[in-house]
């Protein structure tokens, strides 16, 4: 069992993982009703704080691990701005004018 373990390359089961965690995340985004839309935006602003903090920390252990940690940084923040501004506007359509 153990020389088994040993055969995968840890590269290929990142992989595997990642490509997995992408087709269970498109069909939980798309199947969700319009009426949860704002409360998944703001998981998914937690998440990317979670994301932005990561990759401050991993910044300076590498060239190749700082480059990834300021792509993380660049688009956690695009989407938290994203975020911000639709959880505003579905806001925006419940008070009185």
């Amino acid at each position: 069992m153990d020389h088994i373990a040993q055969a995968i390359d840890p590269f290929v089961f990142r992989l595997s993982i990642f490509v997995l965690a992408v087709f269970v995340g498109y069909f939980v985004v798309w199947s969700v009703t319009p009426a949860l839309h704002t409360p998944l935006m703001s998981v998914t602003n937690a998440i990317s704080g979670i994301i932005v903090v990561g990759g401050i920390l991993q910044v300076g252990h590498g060239t190749g691990v700082t480059i990834v940690s300021a792509a993380a940084i660049l688009l956690a923040s695009i989407n938290i701005f994203g975020g911000f501004a639709v959880t505003r506007r579905m806001l925006s359509m419940f008070t009185r004018s």
